[in-house]
């Protein structure tokens, strides 16, 4: 009756048994060593081993947000590029209309500052 799904259930028995041995493993074979490098403030500027709630610089949040923004806009080239061939001219001037956009959207972050780092 569901034997359709046997072939996935067997790719995720699978799937989980090897990342938990690669994740195993690289307890095992790893060197566990802390050093300076690995215990230095990371990307948002603040020591990471203080208090949870100490107040930080809201740059990063911006940047941050910025980031996700433009990259998940930019996750939707992947299926248009894709399915450029079906789409026709309305698909690629849709698309160009889309790129426009987000480059003005871009640009005016920019000249505002949004993406200066101080």
């Amino acid at each position: 009756m569901h034997f359709e799904y046997l072939n996935i259930l067997v790719f995720i028995i699978i799937s989980m048994l090897l990342s938990g041995v690669v994740f195993g493993l690289s307890y095992v074979i790893a060197v566990q060593k802390q050093d300076p490098e690995k215990i230095s403030a990371y990307e948002c500027g603040f020591d990471p081993f203080n208090d949870a709630r100490n107040t930080f610089d809201i740059r990063f949040y911006l940047v941050s947000i910025l980031f996700i923004i433009f990259d998940l806009e930019v996750a939707f080239l992947f299926p248009w590029t894709v399915t450029l061939g079906n789409l026709g001219l309305f698909g690629f001037n849709a698309m160009v209309l889309f790129l426009l956009i987000l480059t003005v959207g871009f640009i005016y972050e920019w000249k505002k500052g949004a993406l200066d780092w101080e």
